[in-house]
C-alpha cells in the first residue's frame, strides 16, 4: 500500500503549487523528458500519442473543408523574411539564425522558421496567375522555432509542433469567411474532442498577429484561473500579397492582389488538457484523445482462467473500436489502480475470480471514480456508452468551472480587485484605446483576451478611462 500512495504523493497538490503540480504530472505521466538542448523538450510516446490523435482528428476536419496538406522548407532567407516589415518586427526577438553551412559562412543568413507566411507567399507568387488558380487552401504539419526566454513543457518551448494553414483567395469576403470558418472549426474541436469550453472572439489591434488585418482567437480557462490562447485564425487582407506581389487576372483579364488567411494550433493543447481536466491524482484525458481508453486490470491473475477472461474482454473491446491495454504485469492491483489514474486513462476494468463466477466485471470511471458493474457479455456495448458519457461530462464540468470563474466589473476599482483576488475571466467594457489596455496591464498584469462575438453591454463607459465604450472584452492573466 505504501508503494501505491507513493505515486500520488509524488504529485504536488494543485492548491499548494499549481506550477509544480503541472510539472509533476508531465514528468510522472511520462509525457515529456527534459533535453540537453536548453528550452527544448523530448515528447515521449505517451505524450506524442495524444498529439497523434489530435493531429488525426483535426486533419480530418480540415480536409472536410477542402484543405490540402503540403510541406515547406524549414529555412527562410533573410531577404525573403524582410519583405513584410510588420511581420519581421513582430518576430525579430524570437528568431534563430543559421550563419554557417558546414565550415563556411553563408552569403545570406537563414532564419529557422518561426512561422511560414513568407514561404507560402513566395510559393503563391509563383503558382497563382489566374482566377482559375484560386482559392489555394494549404496546410502543413511541422515544427517551428522561437527563441523563448522562459519555457515550460508544452506551453512554451523553443521548438514545438503545430499545424499552420495558409490560404489565398480572390476576394476579401472569401478570405474573411475562411478565417471565421477555421476559428469555428477550432472551437468545435476543442469542445467536442478535448472537452474544453472556449470563448470565441477577436483580438484587439495590440494583441493581433504581426502583419494581420484581424486576428480571431479561442480562449480557454485553466483550473488555476489563468487564460490560455488555444487557437488563432488570421485575416491578412491583401497586405502580404502587395509585399510579395501575388496577383491574378480575373475573368475580364484585370490584375488583382489576392487576399490571404493563416490559422494554427500547437502542442500547447496538451498542456491545456492537463490544466483544464487534471486533478491531484494526475492526468485526466478526454476519451477522444486518450491513447488508452481503458486498462484491464486482472485481480488475482495467478488464478486459473483470470488472464484468459481478461484477454477475451480485451479482444471484444478491440473489435468494438476501443483503445485498450491489458496490464498483466506483476505489480500489485493497488499500484495499477493508482497508475491508471495518474496516467489519465478514462476507465479501468477490474476482473477477478468472483467477477468471472458472477459473469460480470467492474468498470471504474476516471472522472468521477464511479464503479459500474457490467455483464462481461455486454462490456463491448456498454463501455463505448460509458466513454461517451465521460466525454460529455468532462465538457460540462469544465464549462461549469469556467462559468463559475467568469466575473463582470463596471468600475475600475471593482475590476482591479476582481482581477487580483478572483482568478478567472473578467468581462468589462473598453473604449478601444490602446492606452487603456496598457494601463490595465501595468496595474494588474492582465491582458485583453478577446472581444467576444457574443457581445454584452455591461455599461456605457470604458472600465478604465470612463469614455464611451465600444466593446465588451474578456480580460485575464494568461500563460
Amino acid at each position: 500500500m505504501a508503494d501505491d500512495k507513493k505515486m500520488v504523493e509524488a504529485i504536488t497538490s494543485m492548491q499548494e503549487d499549481f506550477a509544480q503540480w503541472y510539472t509533476d504530472i508531465v514528468i510522472k505521466a511520462e509525457l515529456i523528458d527534459y533535453s540537453s538542448v536548453k528550452g527544448c523538450m523530448v515528447i515521449k510516446p505517451a505524450g506524442y500519442a495524444i498529439w497523434e490523435l489530435i493531429q488525426k482528428q483535426l486533419d480530418e476536419r480540415f480536409k472536410a473543408t477542402g484543405v490540402e496538406n503540403v510541406y515547406m522548407p524549414m529555412f527562410i532567407p533573410e531577404s525573403l523574411l524582410e519583405r513584410e516589415k510588420d511581420h519581421v518586427e513582430g518576430f525579430a526577438p524570437e528568431v534563430a539564425w543559421v550563419t554557417h553551412g558546414g565550415l563556411e559562412p553563408l552569403e545570406e543568413r537563414l532564419c529557422v522558421r518561426p512561422t511560414s507566411e513568407t514561404l507560402f507567399c513566395d510559393l503563391y507568387r509563383n503558382i497563382v496567375h489566374s482566377y482559375r488558380d484560386l482559392p489555394k487552401v494549404y496546410n502543413q504539419w511541422c515544427s517551428v522555432v522561437r527563441w523563448e526566454k522562459t519555457t515550460r513543457p508544452f506551453l512554451r518551448s523553443r521548438e514545438f509542433l503545430w499545424q499552420e494553414g495558409h490560404t489565398a483567395h480572390a476576394t476579401a469576403e472569401e478570405a474573411e469567411a475562411r478565417t471565421e470558418q477555421m476559428l469555428n472549426l477550432y472551437a468545435d474541436f476543442c469542445e467536442q474532442v478535448l472537452a474544453m469550453p472556449v470563448v470565441r472572439g477577436r483580438k484587439t489591434d495590440k494583441e493581433k498577429f504581426a502583419g494581420a488585418e484581424a486576428t480571431y482567437t479561442i480562449e480557454a480557462l485553466m483550473h488555476d484561473g489563468k487564460a490560455l490562447q488555444s487557437g488563432t485564425s488570421h485575416n491578412f487582407g491583401d497586405g502580404f500579397a502587395k509585399a510579395f506581389d501575388i496577383q491574378y487576372t480575373d475573368k475580364d483579364n484585370k490584375l488583382h492582389h489576392v487576399y490571404q488567411t493563416s490559422w494554427g494550433m500547437t502542442t500547447r493543447l496538451i498542456g491545456a488538457i492537463i490544466m483544464v481536466h487534471g486533478d491531484d491524482s494526475g492526468l485526466k484525458l478526454p476519451p477522444m484523445v486518450a491513447p488508452v481508453q481503458t486498462v484491464i486490470i486482472p485481480i488475482m491473475q495467478n488464478k486459473e482462467g483470470v488472464l484468459d477472461k481478461a484477454n477475451e474482454i480485451k479482444e471484444k473491446l478491440i473489435a468494438a473500436g476501443v483503445r485498450v491495454k491489458l496490464d498483466d504485469t506483476d505489480k500489485r492491483p493497488g499500484f495499477k489502480f493508482s497508475e491508471q489514474e495518474m496516467r489519465g486513462f478514462p476507465t479501468r476494468i477490474e476482473i477477478g475470480p468472483k467477477d468471472i463466477e458472477a459473469g460480470t466485471c467492474v468498470v471504474v470511471r476516471r472522472d468521477t471514480r464511479e464503479k459500474i458493474v457490467v455483464a462481461i457479455d455486454e462490456v463491448a456495448v456498454k463501455l463505448p456508452e460509458i466513454l461517451a458519457d465521460i466525454q460529455k461530462s468532462m465538457l460540462e464540468t469544465a464549462r461549469e468551472h469556467r462559468d463559475a470563474h467568469t466575473y463582470s466589473a463596471v468600475t475600475y476599482d471593482e475590476f482591479v480587485d476582481t482581477i487580483n483576488n478572483k482568478p478567472g475571466f473578467v468581462k468589462a467594457m473598453w473604449c478601444g484605446d490602446v492606452a487603456c489596455e496598457n494601463k490595465i496591464k501595468e496595474d494588474t498584469t492582465a491582458t485583453s483576451r478577446c472581444m467576444p462575438f457574443a457581445q454584452e453591454k455591461l455599461s456605457d463607459k470604458c472600465i478604465c478611462c470612463g469614455k464611451p465604450a465600444k466593446s465588451m472584452v474578456y480580460w485575464g492573466k494568461a500563460y
